[in-house]
């Protein structure tokens, strides 16, 4: 019989797009079980088949385990499971966290556990254990305070929300009691301390619930206005600033990360929320709904999020603990805040909302190492958000071509039409690394022009073994001392910093000049470090590379990883005088001064325990191919020039190394870096102080870009080190009109040369000034 009717699975598939505003209306019924069962809905998922993969297996997974922790749990007086004491960084919120896949178990269909009397009264006994033992108002918080104030009440309330009905007015007035005392109402009151950015939202979602099961509503009041705080943009410190950087621990890139729980924790309270008397009205929340395209989107490529922007998460890989097979690499945190732009849509208006579920498309397609739709690092409920956008008729969108400045936390991405690039910096506002219980001790140089890149239609560079096994003094990109630091150097929670200011750069959102004066860390070494981005290529410069460590210092040119006994062919010669190498799949080298370039391949074991002391302690092996360039021992004054052209054949780098004629370098020392690149009409240049470079001279430190199309030039300029003081450039070139003076440009003289007055304010911002030419 020929079915008329929408099928199953559309009505599956509609169910979870719906947003959860179409929940019953409030007036309808009691608002505290409307608000606990819509966040159910949220928190378990709706709209998927728990018979149907990817669910049958995930759900029946979930079954199994909650099974084996009801037959291990063993209530003792330090612990609730063997092995597993409540003393160590995280040993209540582990307890809680397997007592929340136990009431998954419970409540979810198809776990085979649905339901199950035996299950629920094993975790009824495990929350009274904990209730009496460890999580109470009577008990003073000791060690890690994530744990008590966020880790531990949120997995409490979760399980609240879950077994609502079976708990009993006692057990919830406890549970509600416990959250009151280690996150009392100051915390939500005082923007300040740990109570910032995505540690703010965390705090205000458990007592939001706490709230809701609780039904008091000025508590739910409480939890809502206490995001307020984080909706308006930064210019120091935590949050979201407005050239789309995010910050988390006052000093650190964090956009991966603790930006992704920011932005899933606001998509489930946005959600929650929406049309009940405590609805999220704050108009300074439509910088959050921004932030999805301007601040996040850039850093994703192909599923995964750059791991300039993952901090201290690097690290991590395979956890030791009930999730050993989860491998927590860059497309771990990449879907995870996919699903968070999922989220949040539901409830981001209609053209917004399919834009979104074009980007999430695009990913989904483009994402071969983890496939999202079939990820095991994804919990079914996100799945099923995913699969409802994936059945969506919103098209898939590509990754735009072009370049992002993140300024506020010295990040550049490059998009180019064969590549994908990222850089990693530090300066006084943001720190060389960050580590903390006992995680990434070894990042001490990551901050050092780190420079990330995939060719076109390659996404596991960083993703395959790459940290425990990386030499950690020859990252990509990078200037070094040799000189052996101690794990954790300088410090921890972003606490090593350099006392430099110029770091940033200036774009015309194609192409940019970004600049790092460098100064080690835990060194003496001292650098200017230029990257000049274009359609194919980056062209790095370096200058006045000095130090006295007594060591040999080094440019790292790259270093990739060709995986578990890779056999790419190598190629390295000479051409005209110029250098020229090239490794298969990955891309080519040019050295346009000549000199030598130093080149190893090595296989390197390691294991994530060696970087986490929470990681699981397997070794594996992976072949590594570096090339670097080697200034000697106490270097006075070094430089180096080469041109990275990932994703570029041998035939097209050894053309591009016999071609004299498309680059030229202007300047190389510690005034001043320029390249022009004749046929692209395109001149760059970072001054480190006043000078001039051919036509173009300026008053002080600044990056320019002039751009030339035809009888049209563009400027742009910014001024890294952010002294705020007015700059003055003159580019000795016959102008005929002033098109367009940007914001903060006023035009001096505009006719046998243009003279211009830039004030360029704080924030690195990018000044415009487009004339025609004579």
């Amino acid at each position: 019989m020929r079915r008329t009717g929408p099928t199953r699975r559309a009505l599956l598939l509609a169910a979870a797009l719906t947003p959860a505003l179409a929940s019953p209306a409030f007036a309808d019924g009691d608002p505290y079980d409307t608000l606990r069962r819509r966040w159910l809905d949220i928190a378990l998922g709706t709209g998927c088949d728990p018979d149907a993969e990817p669910y049958a297996s995930r759900l029946a997974q979930l079954g199994s385990l909650a099974a084996e922790f009801n037959r291990t749990m063993a209530p003792a007086p330090d612990s609730l499971w063997p092995g597993h004491p409540f003393d160590p960084p995280s040993g209540i919120t582990y307890s809680y966290g397997r007592l929340w896949t136990m009431a998954q178990a419970h409540r979810r269909p198809g776990t085979g556990r649905t339901g199950d009397p035996a299950l629920l009264d094993a975790v009824l006994r495990g929350l009274d254990h904990l209730s009496a033992r460890v999580y109470n108002p009577s008990t003073s918080r000791y060690g890690n305070w994530w744990e008590w104030q966020i880790g531990s009440p949120r997995l409490l309330m979760d399980i609240t929300a879950a077994l609502y009905d079976h708990l009993g007015a006692a057990r919830v007035a406890s549970a509600c009691a416990a959250v009151d005392h280690f996150v009392p109402d100051a915390m939500l009151t005082d923007y300040s301390g740990t109570s910032t950015g995505a540690n703010r939202v965390d705090l205000a979602r458990s007592v939001l619930l706490r709230g809701i099961l609780g039904r008091d509503g000025a508590k739910i009041s409480l939890a809502r206005d206490a995001l307020s705080p984080v909706f308006p943009y930064v210019t120091r410190g935590d949050g979201l600033y407005a050239d789309g950087s995010f910050v988390q621990h006052t000093w650190v890139a964090y956009s991966g990360t603790y930006g992704q729980v920011l932005l899933d924790g606001l998509g489930r309270l946005f959600a929650l929320l929406a049309g009940s008397p405590w609805e999220v009205t704050d108009p300074a929340r439509q910088n959050v709904l921004d932030a999805v395209e301007h601040a996040f989107a850039p850093l994703i490529h192909d599923g995964l999020v750059m791991d300039g922007v993952n901090g201290r998460a690097v690290s991590r890989g395979y956890l030791s603990g009930d999730d050993l097979h989860l491998m927590r690499s860059d497309h771990f945190h990449g879907q995870a805040l996919i699903a968070a732009v999922a989220l949040l849509a539901g409830g981001a208006g209609e053209e917004r909302r399919e834009r979104w579920y074009g980007l999430v498309k695009g990913w989904i397609q483009r994402d071969t190492v983890t496939p999202v739709l079939t990820s095991d690092q994804l919990d079914v409920a996100d799945l099923a958000r995913l699969h409802a956008v994936a059945a969506s008729p919103a098209p898939p969108l590509a990754e735009p071509l072009g370049h992002r400045l993140f300024p506020a936390m010295d990040r550049a991405v490059h998009r180019g039409p064969r590549f994908t690039a990222a850089l990693s910096m530090a300066s006084d506002r943001i720190a060389h690394y960050e580590c903390g219980n006992g995680e990434n001790p070894r990042g001490w140089h990551t901050g050092s022009g780190m420079l990330y890149w995939w060719p076109k239609g390659s996404s596991d560079q960083y993703t395959d073994w790459f940290w425990p096994t990386v030499d950690w003094y020859r990252l990509p990109g990078t200037t070094v001392s040799t000189k052996r630091l101690a794990d954790r150097a300088g410090g921890e929670w972003g606490a090593p910093r350099p006392d430099v200011r110029w770091v940033g750069g200036t774009t015309d959102g194609t192409y940019a000049a970004v600049g790092q004066h460098l100064k080690g860390l835990g060194s003496t070494l001292e650098a200017r470090k230029s990257w000049f981005f274009l359609d194919d290529a980056v062209v790095c410069l370096g200058a006045g590379i000095s130090c006295a460590d007594g060591v040999p210092v080094e440019t790292v040119v790259d270093n990739r990883n060709l995986g578990e006994g890779g056999a790419q062919a190598f190629t390295q010669d000479v051409v005209h005088g110029r250098r020229w190498a090239h490794l298969e799949g990955h891309g080519g080298w040019l050295l346009p001064d000549g000199g030598e370039l130093r080149s190893l391949r090595e296989d390197r074991t390691g294991a994530w325990s060696d970087i986490n002391t929470g990681s699981t302690g397997e070794r594996r092996t992976r072949r590594w191919q570096t090339l670097w360039l080697d200034h000697g021992t106490d270097p006075v004054d070094a430089g180096y020039v080469y041109v990275l052209l990932p994703g570029a054949s041998r035939t097209e780098t050894l053309a591009r190394a016999a071609d004299r004629l498309w680059l030229c370098v202007l300047a190389n020392d510690t005034v001043r870096q320029a390249v022009a690149v004749p046929r692209l009409g395109l001149r760059a240049a970072n001054f480190w102080r006043a000078g001039t470079v051919g036509d173009l001279t300026v008053s002080a430190g600044a990056s320019v870009l002039v751009v030339r199309r035809g009888g049209t030039a563009t400027l742009h300029i910014s001024e890294p080190p952010r002294t705020g003081v007015p700059l003055e450039i003159v580019w000795d070139r016959p102008v005929r009109e002033v098109i367009r003076a940007g914001e903060g440009v006023e035009v001096r003289s505009a006719d046998s040369r243009l003279s211009l007055r830039v004030t360029p304010g704080m924030a690195c911002a990018d000044h415009v000034c487009e004339v025609t030419l004579r």
